[in-house]
């Protein structure tokens, strides 16, 4: 049984028909980590180096090493918060996908409308083996990005909404 929303406004994003939020790899937060820490080292170095050639000294260059290793560590904040806070969920005529730490949305993406699933993963997430996945419609409005799923089950989620979408096709 699931618990009772927190907010009021929470029951706006429950998936409804008792069905439950599938939720994303924790992979996904060590990605959007490791990605963030692969950017600092070229510009913790360029920045200390600059500051430190421009009379800011040792305590300067150290500094804003400092304020970058911060940076770092509230990107992964965030990266963990919005791995939280994505889910989606197959009802019967549709996908939905919620997303959203500061600003929570909810996309109904309907099988019917969907032109086509595509399926990428960069040469890290290929390496943490996850894959992110992406339903196109005609309304952009209306597509959808999971993220962060382990590459297997993206594959078959890919092939069920690809499924989905012939049988529930609008002529489109």
């Amino acid at each position: 049984m699931a618990a009772p929303p927190a907010y009021p406004a929470d029951q706006a994003f429950a998936p409804g028909n008792g069905l439950h939020w599938s939720p994303i790899s924790k992979r996904h937060t060590w990605h959007r980590l490791t990605t963030a820490v692969l950017w600092a080292i070229p510009v913790g170095a360029l920045g200390a180096f600059l500051v430190w050639r421009n009379g800011g000294g040792a305590v300067a260059a150290a500094l804003w090493l400092a304020a970058l290793a911060l940076v770092v560590v509230l990107a992964g904040l965030m990266a963990e918060m919005g791995r939280r806070s994505l889910g989606y969920a197959e009802r019967g005529d549709d996908l939905i996908v919620t997303h959203g730490v500061l600003v929570k949305r909810l996309i109904v993406v309907p099988y019917g409308r969907m032109q086509f699933v595509d399926v990428t993963a960069g040469l890290l997430e290929r390496w943490m083996g996850i894959a992110t996945v992406r339903m196109h419609t005609a309304a952009a409005a209306t597509d959808a990005t999971i993220p962060g799923l382990p590459a297997t089950e993206a594959g078959l989620l890919r092939d069920r909404l690809a499924q989905k979408g012939e049988e529930r096709s609008m002529g489109l």
